[in-house]
């Protein structure tokens, strides 16, 4: 009984070429694998790490005082013009821009608002997790640095972790997330410019070894944990794209084989206007045509099928030749199996 209820259902469920909801099972976290897991916990163990080193003033900090009093930029000051303005690349406003607009071209290929979406879930952990250890740490920068030696937190700074250095691992780390046909490219220039940007800091003296250190460690956290977002992503990639469709938007027209009406919801059937003529489809007999009036519709043949045509109908259980392919054909009406009913 329970299998039968569930071919009527699936019998009466409205057909649709449109993007199928996700279940209950897709919304739940995916299971991640050892390797991502044990990914995860040592770069929040080294990020920790990072913390607790710069809060004891340990030799990490001496270290962060001694390459600031090495100044690189007095040392090495033909690299100054050009990395004040490669530097930029970590900026979250001018490298969003630069990877959204991709990431836009890409959501057109594909037909979905998976890339832009997965770039605005990155951002918002990035902001919320390096935001918060910034505004607690409360660290001043190499620049505003009062006491030689000391940690300089809680002095109503924002310098540590460093914002350039996470912002250009998340920014770019997108574009390996994202680029499924080039990921070992991808993973190049997210890591080259993560490693760049951080040293690129530490060359102009704006942050402190710690700082770049604990910046990458909070990148690749945000970007280690967007897999646990998927079910969201993928929830809100169809709501959009079913609101988009819904609107005659563009991902409607583009959808090959379907109109804006493949949403959710629809029933997927057109209904012709009166005195419409509808030509042959795939599959059906050759060069036959409806004609669709006030009445029932009737059936025209052409030449093709009056030629010995040998299209059978079914009625009340017996097969026999329509009327109109045997009269076409020359046969008299009144010769050949009859039609029953």
């Amino acid at each position: 009984m329970r299998n039968q209820r569930n071919e009527v259902a699936l019998l009466e469920r409205p057909q649709t070429t449109g993007t199928k909801w996700p279940s209950e099972a897709d919304l739940r976290w995916p299971p991640l694998s050892r390797v991502h897991k044990l990914l995860i916990a040592s770069t929040a163990a080294f990020y920790l790490a990072v913390v607790l080193a710069v809060l004891t003033s340990s030799r990490l900090v001496a270290l962060d005082w001694w390459v600031m009093m090495f100044k690189p930029y007095e040392h090495w000051p033909a690299f100054e013009q050009f990395l004040n303005v490669y530097v930029i690349a970590g900026q979250r406003g001018p490298s969003s821009i630069v990877v959204g607009v991709w990431l836009a071209w890409r959501c057109l290929r594909l037909r979905s608002w998976r890339p832009l979406l997965v770039m605005g879930v990155a951002l918002v952990l990035l902001n919320m997790s390096v935001g918060a250890v910034k505004i607690g740490m409360g660290r001043l920068g190499p620049h505003y640095a009062h006491v030689a030696g000391s940690n300089e937190l809680f002095l109503g700074g924002g310098i540590f972790p460093s914002g350039h250095t996470a912002n250009a691992v998340v920014t770019w780390g997108i574009v390996a997330y994202c680029a499924v046909g080039h990921r070992r490219l991808g993973a190049f220039l997210a890591g080259f410019m993560g490693i760049s940007v951080g040293l690129t800091t530490l060359y102009l003296g704006t942050h402190w070894v710690s700082d770049v250190l604990a910046g990458w460690a909070a990148g690749a956290l945000v970007l280690l944990g967007l897999p646990l977002f998927e079910p969201v992503i993928e929830s809100a990639d169809a709501r959009l794209r079913a609101a988009w469709a819904l609107r005659l938007g563009p991902f409607g027209w583009f959808r090959k084989g379907t109109d804006p009406a493949w949403a959710p919801g629809h029933s997927g059937q057109r209904t012709p206007a009166k005195g419409s003529v509808t030509g042959p489809s795939k599959g059906s007999a050759k060069g036959s045509a409806t004609v669709s009036a006030k009445g029932p519709a009737l059936p025209i043949p052409s030449p093709a099928s009056a030629s010995g045509a040998t299209r059978s109908a079914s009625v009340g259980g017996a097969t026999a030749l329509p009327r109109a392919a045997r009269g076409a054909a020359g046969r008299p009406a009144n010769k050949g199996p009859r039609l029953i009913g």
